[in-house]
């Protein structure tokens, strides 16, 4: 198999051609794996969730939208890393602990202190993430974190999540029907068991199905107009011209405007940092599971595995970087799960359909970042951008909530969970954590200390199981 051949073509069962590079595979666009039509396509529309953040720039940390979409253009670069690095997932943002990273730069005031905090975070994250990668000890870390202060940091970060919408003079108070609208038919979209049965019975429904957020988006490009919440759209013709000057001289730590921050916001950003890892190593473990089950559907005819240390490696250095050229709010994540799961699910369908997985994620991220530089595409999503983000904040405040209950495994996990979860939202992730591990070590004892995940089952039910036999 030649490294730089004409083909991206593989035998049966074999890992997709690539050039080893230590720890990676690196592929190119065309030799290595087949460009895929209909994942470049998708990403293009689907660029209005990644724009989402460019709103939340402009309020927290005062950036121009032509700064913002800089940053968001420099964060799409990073996302085309992952596909051609070796690992076979569609990287997105760290979505539930966006709010906590809100309200804890809230604590800031805005200008130089608030962007020195968010500097700080991002690049410790980075550091952190790459520092766990390089020496595997990811699981370890996540391991000796107790199961009801897993719960409660997930449920915390949903209800924050939610709160971004719904809190007085938010987002809700200036588009309620848009944002009632939309997100009714999102949920029902994803969640609701009827609709599940529809697309079951229609392909019709299940293309729709597939397609995520996008039709709720593409619902409020025309409810929100109608309803005199937002103008229509305002199409303008060209190419988006990145103000990468103007980023690196006024928006970074190289600049004199902004400079780096003090050690202090280093260790004042590490319990967020560990809250935060805590979520993202929950996105590991999902992006495992949907790549083997993809596999197994697809009999062996790829030989595709996910490596989470290659996966932490990639996420610190995005991270790092970011922190250094174009702090970015909503951070760099290791899976953007609904799109995954899409890609999966067409992935399954065939060498036909999508010849290796590496060719569906790399397309459409190549996609998303198509799309950045395409000013129609750009101005039509550009008024729904607030909606946008609102829609991805209460799906994920939702998955957050759902997950972080199943998280605990007893009663007393749960309401364990329940403090935490409150404090993280009233006082941050350095009390969370204080708060819990009393808590953890007040009812649980010496069989806490011995061992994180041993409980006296007798004297404390697991919750999964009753809730199972009731």
């Amino acid at each position: 198999m030649s490294w730089l051949g004409p083909t991206y073509k593989r035998n049966f069962g074999e890992v997709q051609p690539h050039i080893p590079l230590g720890p990676f595979q690196l592929r190119l666009p065309f030799i290595h794996y087949r460009f895929e039509l209909p994942d470049y396509i998708q990403g293009l529309l689907m660029c209005a969730v990644c724009l989402g953040i460019i709103p939340v720039l402009q309020e927290y940390l005062g950036m121009p939208f032509e700064v913002a979409i800089t940053v968001v253009i420099l964060n799409g670069f990073f996302y085309l890393w992952h596909a051609h690095l070796g690992d076979p997932v569609i990287p997105g943002w760290i979505t539930p602990a966006i709010p906590l990273l809100l309200l804890w730069l809230k604590t800031f005031p805005e200008g130089v202190a608030r962007m020195h905090a968010l500097i700080a975070f991002e690049m410790e994250l980075g550091i952190f993430a790459l520092l766990l990668g390089a020496t595997g000890l990811a699981k370890r870390f996540v391991d000796i974190v107790p199961d009801a202060l897993k719960s409660g940091i997930l449920i915390g970060a949903g209800v924050a999540a939610v709160r971004l919408v719904f809190e007085a003079g938010g987002r809700f108070d200036s588009y309620p029907w848009t944002i009632t609208i939309a997100i009714g038919f999102a949920f029902y979209i994803l969640f609701s068991n009827h609709f599940k049965t529809l697309r079951n019975k229609h392909v019709v429904f299940k293309y729709l199905s597939d397609l995520g957020l996008m039709p709720a988006l593409v619902l409020a490009i025309i409810i929100a107009p109608l309803l005199g919440e937002l103008p229509w759209p305002t199409i303008t013709w060209g190419i988006t011209v990145p103000q990468f000057y103007t980023l690196f001289t006024e928006w970074t730590p190289f600049s004199a405007r902004i400079g780096w921050p003090p050690l202090s916001l280093y260790m004042a950003a590490f319990p967020l940092v560990a809250a935060t890892y805590v979520v993202l190593f929950g996105e590991l473990i999902q992006a495992e599971a949907l790549i083997d089950e993809a596999r197994e559907f697809r009999h062996g005819d790829e030989n595709v595995h996910y490596d989470a240390n290659r996966n932490n490696i990639i996420c610190g250095i995005r991270n790092i970087s970011m922190s250094m050229l174009g702090p970015d709010l909503s951070m760099c994540g290791p899976l953007w799960a609904a799109m995954q799961v899409v890609t999966c699910e067409r992935y399954k369908h065939g060498r036909e359909a999508m010849d290796s997985l590496f060719g569906g994620v790399a397309s459409f991220r190549l996609g998303t970042f198509t799309s950045y530089f395409l000013m129609p595409i750009v101005t039509l999503v550009k008024p729904i951008l607030p909606i946008s983000l609102s829609l991805t904040m209460l799906v994920q405040g939702y998955v957050a909530i759902r997950v972080g209950v199943l998280k605990a495994r007893t009663f007393n996990d749960l309401g364990v969970a329940g403090i935490v979860g409150s404090v993280l939202i009233s006082r941050g992730a350095g009390y969370a954590f204080a708060v819990g591990v009393v808590l953890c070590l007040l009812i649980y004892g010496k069989d806490f200390i011995r061992n994180w995940s041993t409980y006296d089952t007798t004297k404390d039910p697991v919750f999964n199981s009753r809730i199972g036999a009731e």
